[in-house]
């Protein structure tokens, strides 16, 4: 027999022997934690955590493209429910060439704290809706794990990021959740005929379609097409594929009556004003590879590190024939994305590859991906645990950070941030709003002058509203940017100098030097100028007070009640069913186990 253990080594075992209780426990616990799914709550609480302050700092309004522009959108609606036609812009032009419902409601909010917090909410709302929108369709093809952890890594996406903060295209990162919503449903009511879930899938499909219809036209194929392959292969066994297809089609054909109701007037104005005009240049469609800036900007900012994943998802989604829907319409989506650098976009739309830009395909192939990214990072927890788990949040967090950072390294800076109150404060006194102005290297920044300024503008932003000859005959989208568009540009600006009077332009605010010359030459002298001389201000003496110009692009008062009533009140109906009709039954999928077994014929099981 050995010799007693020493009295005063007894504590010190027995404080070892705690503490390896305790470290297995937390061992335990650790484990137990990683293999749970994320709660959705708190994934809507991480969206907001992470996105509110950058947004109640309004960054986007000082360093987006568009961000301005949905606002001055706004403020005509806050002010004119009722009446689309705008007359600030183009000496006047129709909003209903746009879908309303975005604008609406950051009209509606701003009742209560502002243009620009309400835009701010608005796009939070939208962030806080991918996550969930992500998380119900990743539902439909992985487990709830898997799907919590795809829901958790948009909220840090690249794209997300960029289109919010740089690019500022409101419309596309609210319609895509709405959209992302309404697919389970589709799926439901095509797999097991769900009343219901027709219903309820129908009209967010149509708030989707208020919002922006061109995310809904090419989601239809890039996310509906693999959602009803899915459904086929999930249906029952006394169902038959013809079944599914059948209900697949009722769905579409009652989505594509409503969504012809609710943006009726929209319809109307694309027929009786086609868009004919000179294509204007875009770097999405460049070919990539040629240009670094353009590939950082257009692919590794937006991708992030999703881009080491893409062999993966690749890999894993061609081996899987349940993931191989998914899979295929990533790739599609991908190859879109990537503009000009393929001839695949420039095959597939013709004339419209000059009209399109193809940011949007790019956000569709990551939300694609994202299921089975979900699926990819559970197998890694699985395996190693925290390590794992550390590895991915840091990943996430250094693709957002990247676009984040983008803004201030980027070569492509806006002029959003520009300081413009002594312009509106011109513009709002003396009369001087009887007569029209344009402005000459604000670029960005016109809409901040359009929102809060009486008088109107013969130039404006939204390039398919623009019916003024001396800019549809140019390859020129604004003439407030026209060096910019080469030729093109200024000769665009030149004819409208040329007609200043016909349209009672008087007012030309410079922000450039280098127009003034052009505008000397032309006529006008310069008579005020603001920060320190960074904005000059010129004026033309014989001309005309501005006058109403008529055109049959004009809505009429019943275009106005529908524009004013349909698109806000499909998106209020998707609410109210929301509450009084809710789901039987969670999220329904199945999921499929990592690795993937190409011989494997059947699926693990079904989460109910």
């Amino acid at each position: 027999m050995g010799k007693p253990a020493p009295a005063n080594l007894k504590p010190l075992r027995r404080i070892k022997r705690l503490l390896s209780f305790v470290w297995e426990d937390s061992k335990t616990v650790e484990t137990n934690l990683l293999r749970r799914p994320i709660p959705l709550t708190a994934i809507a609480l991480l969206a907001i955590v992470v996105h509110a302050p950058f947004l109640f700092m309004e960054l986007p309004l000082t360093t987006s493209y568009d961000a301005n522009l949905h606002v001055f959108f706004a403020s005509h609606y806050a002010h004119h429910w009722f009446n689309p036609w705008n007359e600030k812009w183009f000496a006047g032009f129709s909003q209903t060439t746009y879908p309303p419902l975005g604008h609406q409601w950051i009209a509606v909010f701003s009742l209560l704290v502002g243009l620009r917090m309400a835009y701010m909410l608005v796009q939070l709302a939208a962030i806080v809706l991918l996550a969930i929108g992500v998380y119900r369709f990743a539902r439909l093809w992985v487990d709830e794990r898997a799907a919590s952890y795809a829901a958790a890594f948009s909220v840090f996406l690249g794209m997300v990021s960029f289109l919010v903060y740089s690019a500022g295209q409101l419309s596309t990162t609210l319609s895509a959740p709405i959209y992302l919503l309404a697919l389970p449903y589709f799926y439901h009511w095509s797999r097991s005929a769900d009343g219901r879930a027709l219903l309820k899938g129908v009209v967010l499909v149509l708030a989707a379609a208020s919002v922006h219809h061109v995310t809904l036209i090419f989601g239809s194929f890039l996310f509906a097409l693999p959602v009803i392959w899915l459904a086929c292969m999930d249906r029952k066994p006394e169902t038959s594929v013809l079944s599914v297809l059948f209900r697949a089609a009722i769905f579409a054909v009652l989505a594509g009556i409503g969504v012809g109701a609710v943006l009726f007037p929209y319809w109307v104005e694309i027929i009786r004003h086609p868009i004919e005009q000179i294509p204007i240049p875009h770097a999405s469609r460049s070919n990539l590879l040629l240009n670094m800036n353009y590939l950082i900007n257009y692919f590794i900012v937006p991708y992030g590190a999703l881009i080491l994943a893409m062999p993966v998802v690749i890999w894993l989604g061609a081996g899987s024939r349940r993931l191989r829907p998914l899979m295929l319409g990533f790739w599609v989506a991908l190859l879109l994305g990537l503009g000009g650098t393929t001839p695949v976009p420039k095959w597939l739309f013709g004339r419209a590859f000059e009209i399109l830009t193809f940011e949007r395909f790019t956000l569709s192939a990551a939300l694609l991906a994202l299921p089975i990214v979900g699926l990819i990072a559970a197998s890694l927890i699985d395996r190693f645990g925290g390590k794992a788990a550390g590895a991915l949040a840091l990943a996430s967090v250094l693709s957002m950070a990247l676009a984040m950072g983008w803004l201030t390294w980027s070569p492509f800076h806006t002029l959003s941030g520009l300081n413009v109150n002594s312009v509106v404060e011109f513009l709002n006194r003396g009369g001087h709003d009887h007569y029209r102005y344009l402005t000459l290297g604000f670029g960005n920044a016109l809409p901040k002058v359009s929102t809060y300024a009486h008088a109107n503008s013969v130039d404006g932003e939204y390039n398919s509203a623009r019916l003024l000859p001396e800019m549809t005959h140019y390859g020129s989208a604004q003439l407030t940017s026209s060096k910019f568009f080469g030729t093109a540009g200024m000769e665009s600006l030149r004819a409208m100098l040329k007609h200043a009077n016909n349209y009672g332009l008087k007012y030309i605010f410079v922000h450039d030097p280098y127009y003034e010359p052009m505008i000397a030459f032309a006529g006008w002298r310069q008579i005020e100028s603001y920060d320190s001389g960074s904005i000059t201000v010129w004026s033309k003496e014989d001309v005309p007070p501005a006058r109403p110009i008529q055109s049959d692009a004009m809505p009429t008062p019943l275009e106005g009640l529908l524009w004013g009533t349909l698109p806000m009140g499909s998106s209020i109906l998707a609410i109210v069913l929301a509450i009084l009709l809710p789901d039987r039954h969670k999220a329904r999928g199945r999921f499929v186990p990592f690795p993937v077994r190409t011989t494997e014929p059947e699926f693990a099981r079904e989460v109910r």
